[in-house]
């Protein structure tokens, strides 16, 4: 049996390679598909830090990145992006703390903070930091990884993220971002890869299971409430313990 993370079946499923749209494409997927592991191995071989970051990022808190990027090859266009970033929600702490320390350290030239709007990232919400990076940190003719965006974004927020993603890819940046956002997925211009147990599959918006899940629910909660808070009909018919 394969190794991990050639056992998961949408890795294993790249043996032919993957096409990205040249401004958008959405890797979804139930947990333990793959998409971060995705993600993270062509960050890596792209040359950012597998923490998150720019290219000028080479801290790390813990060696946790698989060894998939030695097994990437990337196909680049003639052009070239001029900047990029890897956005990895769940250690975007360690990439603002990291910042802190090398202005801390730093005795020349500007604050790096400048770069994301002036203000201490550990100052601002989670959700405003994040905001903070895609308004000033982001720039055109650049590349992008971002590994769930939406976690510490409201619903306002993330369409208001839709609207930054509609900027920047206009201004020539191209996006990869794995989502469990049926807001965020919806951005039209774009490919959306379905990951699971059957591999990997480019399907439409309204094939995935995050639209017909959420769909079902908004039209129908109150159905789908009863039947999931329902009482379990083996505990009810369990003897009177009393």
């Amino acid at each position: 049996m394969a190794e991990y993370p050639f056992s998961v079946p949408s890795i294993a499923g790249l043996k032919d390679g993957l096409e990205f749209h040249p401004h958008c494409t959405f890797l979804v997927g139930e947990n333990g598909m793959g998409k971060s592991t995705l993600l993270e191995a062509l960050a890596v071989k792209w040359g950012f830090n597998a923490e998150g970051g720019t290219k000028n990022f080479n801290f790390g808190t813990r060696e946790s990145h698989s060894e998939l990027y030695r097994d990437v090859l990337l196909t680049r266009s003639a052009i070239r992006p001029m900047d990029g970033f890897f956005l990895r929600a769940e250690s975007f702490f360690n990439v603002a703390s990291e910042i802190e320390k090398l202005d801390a350290e730093a005795e020349i030239g500007n604050p790096i903070i400048w770069s994301y709007g002036g203000k201490s990232l550990h100052e601002q919400s989670h959700g405003e930091s994040f905001f903070s990076l895609f308004m000033h940190r982001f720039g055109d003719h650049s590349f992008y990884i971002l590994d769930e965006p939406e976690s510490a974004l409201s619903p306002s927020r993330q369409l208001a993220f839709l609207v930054r993603l509609h900027d920047l890819t206009g201004e020539s940046c191209q996006f990869i971002i794995a989502t469990h956002s049926p807001i965020i997925m919806a951005y039209p211009d774009a490919w959306i890869y379905q990951l699971s147990e059957d591999g990997i599959h480019r399907v439409n918006y309204e094939d995935t299971e995050h639209f017909k899940l959420t769909r079902r629910f908004m039209t129908d909660r109150h159905r789908m409430l009863d039947y999931l808070l329902a009482p379990d009909e083996e505990t009810n018919n369990e003897p009177d313990r009393g």
